[in-house]
């Protein structure tokens, strides 16, 4: 809920959207579906790549932030858009924040990553690079497809692709969690 309800709130301060929303909304221009179907059929998509690829788990949580995310964030859609630039840029950073902090949230909650985050953090594992660097590089290829498929841009989209890696690890830290660590070789599935 929370995690969709910041989505919702950058998407309604209208300074741009969160890089997957570019490619959300570009999907629901071009496909019959709202923002919040397409973002939980590209969730399913990459769940699916993930644990196929990455060997990442599927757990319960991974399942219900695959399909909840997007049906609160359009549920969420009846918040009113801000009437100032000034509130605008303060609702899209609070949504910004807010995304941080669920994120923090769920992974500590250790039920399975959502299907985004889980990419972030089995990409992480594996390179043994940081969260933040693998999230912004993720989030500004992610924008790039996207924008390519017309979905929105606004100076909000760049400011997520640079603060968004930080505000997850923000989020991780305030429960402890740091950047995970490799995992062996023999613990790895088949």
């Amino acid at each position: 809920m929370l995690y969709g309800l910041s989505l919702r709130l950058m998407i309604d301060a209208g300074v741009g959207v969160a890089p997957w929303d570019v490619l959300h909304t570009g999907m629901a221009d071009r496909l019959p579906v709202t923002v919040g179907q397409a973002g939980i059929a590209a969730g399913v998509v990459i769940v699916t790549l993930s644990r196929l690829l990455l060997r990442e788990p599927i757990g319960l949580g991974t399942v219900l932030n695959a399909v909840l995310v997007g049906l609160f964030l359009d549920l969420f859609a009846f918040f009113p858009e801000p009437s100032s630039l000034l509130l605008r840029w303060g609702e899209f950073l609070i949504g910004v924040a807010l995304l941080g902090l669920a994120t923090g949230t769920y992974v500590a909650a250790a039920l399975g990553a959502g299907p985004r985050d889980g990419l972030v953090l089995g990409l992480s594992r594996l390179s043994g690079a940081p969260v933040a660097t693998i999230r912004t590089v993720i989030e500004l290829l992610v924008l790039a497809l996207g924008w390519a498929l017309g979905g929105q841009l606004g100076l909000g989209t760049a400011a997520f692709a640079l603060l968004s890696g930080p505000a997850m690890a923000w989020g991780m830290g305030l429960f402890g969690l740091t950047r995970p660590q490799p995992t062996p070789p023999a613990a790895r599935a088949p």
